[in-house]
């Protein structure tokens, strides 16, 4: 909801700053129908996919239709979305994906060598499912006319990047300002807080141990290993872990490759012992019985649990027509 708001209010803002009506926008659902975003939020739309199809086949189209997706994006069905999205791409115009958009455009094929980015929580399922894609962990990317934000905030730096290009910085500055934002984010920068906030340490040896592991999921490495990778003995690391962490160095390993997989359960449809063995483990029965013990349920029944709100008009495309 954060997302597909603050996108629209910010060309609503700069058509005020500018004082004239640069953008117009048009809300799209599949039949018509309000969306509800996962918030529970019914969203109301201006018209229908079918008759946006129809008016837009050899006649005007938007500069750029943007696809703002939810949870569990990749569990809908996208046919005729994609195929209208595919001959946009190919006069020309503008497609961009907003939060879990991304996953649509990649499904549509619109993805495949290009720059993109969706949010981390759904990277490492995006890039099982779509290897062609280039995705980044970057608040925004922009590939020719191709145009996706990770989410939440995200979208306001990817509107005003576009506002920038076809006004100036000053547009931007005052935007901004009526925003009561204090700057435009670079848009590759990163999207998660920097390793020691997350962790709530700052040691740069534990820090550096940290990142080996979270680099390492599929393979996971010895203790042995990666203490000589970051020159300390394998007491040292494990003080390291049990003063700053509370808990071992194997268990915090365990416990970041079980994270991982519980993204891959919800966001993707790979059989469990593909999970399994992307995520480290040696075998889907070890994987189930690690995985039972710290969710206090079974893989299967984590990927059958509904998430938010689920409702067939949970997705939608927005469409932001610039003249």
């Amino acid at each position: 909801m954060m997302a597909f708001t603050t996108a629209v209010d910010l060309l609503r803002i700069a058509n005020r700053a500018t004082g004239v009506e640069m953008y117009s926008w048009t809300l799209v659902s599949r039949d018509g129908q309000p969306v509800a975003a996962s918030t529970g939020v019914r969203v109301e739309v201006d018209r229908d996919l079918k008759s946006m199809q129809r008016d837009t086949l050899g006649g005007e189209a938007p500069d750029i239709t943007f696809v703002c997706g939810g949870i569990r994006v990749e569990s809908y069905s996208y046919g005729e979305l994609k195929n209208w999205l595919r001959s946009l791409a190919k006069r020309g115009r503008g497609i961009g994906g907003i939060c879990t958009g991304a996953w649509v455009l990649a499904d549509a094929g619109l993805l495949d060598g290009r720059r993109c980015t969706i949010h981390w929580e759904n990277i490492p399922g995006f890039s099982e499912h779509f290897p062609e894609a280039q995705v980044a962990p970057h608040l925004c990317e922009i590939d020719a006319e191709i145009y996706t934000s990770a989410g939440g905030t995200s979208s306001l730096d990817l509107i005003l990047h576009i506002i920038g290009r076809d006004f100036d910085e000053e547009t931007v500055a005052r935007v901004c300002e009526m925003s009561l934002v204090d700057r435009m984010r670079d848009i590759h920068d990163r999207q998660r807080l920097p390793l020691g906030a997350r962790v709530g340490h700052h040691d740069s040896k534990l820090l550096s141990v940290v990142q080996l592991m979270e680099s390492n999921l599929s393979e996971p490495l010895s203790l042995e290993g990666i203490s000589h990778k970051v020159g300390l003995s394998r007491r040292h690391v494990e003080r390291l872990f049990r003063l700053y962490l509370g808990r071992s160095p194997a268990r915090y390993y365990l416990e970041i490759r079980l994270d991982r997989a519980r993204q891959l359960l919800r966001q993707t449809s790979l059989p469990v012992i593909e999970i399994a063995i992307a995520c480290g483990f040696v075998s889907a029965s070890h994987f189930s019985k690690c995985y039972r013990e710290t969710y206090s349920c079974s893989p299967q029944s984590e990927r059958a649990k509904p998430v938010g709100v689920k409702d067939k008009h949970a997705s939608g495309p927005l469409s932001a027509t610039a003249s």
